[in-house]
């Protein structure tokens, strides 16, 4: 016949085992990767904006508006509350662009139905890359709603001013003498990964097929956050 303390006994080994396999569950379960926010101290120190230098934390990218492909205007309200991939380019390179925009079209293909998701591509050479130019190359690239995806033009100032204090893809010290007539290019490879709050989340070479297939699984975990 049990006795009481016998039972007693049955009863916290029984707790005692569900609580440590609980602990034990917590401890060794996959743990839920989450991107890291980046702001200028993140970034390598020349290519950040030297009055942006000691603005540690609580980067967003700044406001901004252009024309896209289709004659829209597009801004940062645009964009607010979405998930967006931003690159640089110009329809005329030969070398890197098309490679990273063969790539870009990877990341069209899985997320260009979603409307909570965008590509902004603008361009660094806005003289050439006119709005019809833009439009040309959208269709050659099989963007033919551009709703998801932009191609963005105006003025080169405000372009580089963008790429440099909010981007930050290119070096303050080579933005020295670029203007509206400037000759100067920006030439990334980067690919920028913005969150919904219009913070970067992420950087990933645009001509390397592994680097984009990361940056196709890291925005669909900035989608689940």
């Amino acid at each position: 016949m049990t006795t009481f303390a016998e039972m007693k006994k049955s009863v916290f080994l029984i707790v005692f085992t569900i609580v440590g396999v609980g602990i034990t569950y917590y401890y060794i379960r996959p743990k839920e990767h989450k991107l890291p926010v980046i702001n200028p101290v993140d970034v390598k120190e020349e290519m950040v904006d030297p009055e942006l230098l000691r603005v540690g934390y609580g980067h967003t990218i700044g406001e901004f508006s252009f024309k896209d492909q289709e004659g829209r205007t597009i801004s940062n309200k645009t964009v607010d509350g979405k998930v967006y991939v931003a690159e640089y380019f110009f329809t005329t390179c030969k070398s890197i662009c098309p490679v990273m925009n063969k790539q870009m079209q990877r990341v069209y293909a899985k997320y260009g139905d979603d409307p909570e998701f965008r590509i902004l591509s603008f361009t660094v050479d806005p003289d050439v890359d006119t709005r019809d130019v833009m439009y040309q190359y959208a269709m050659d690239h099989g963007v033919e709603d551009g709703s998801n995806w932009h191609f963005l033009t105006g003025s080169k100032k405000a372009l580089y001013e963008l790429a440099r204090k909010s981007f930050f893809v290119l070096k303050p010290a080579e933005a020295e003498n670029i203007g509206d007539g400037g000759s100067d290019f920006i030439h990334t490879n980067n690919f920028v990964l913005v969150d919904r709050e219009g913070r970067i989340r992420g950087y990933y070479d645009g001509t390397s097929p592994k680097e984009v297939d990361k940056l196709i699984h890291d925005i669909s975990l900035l989608k689940a956050e």
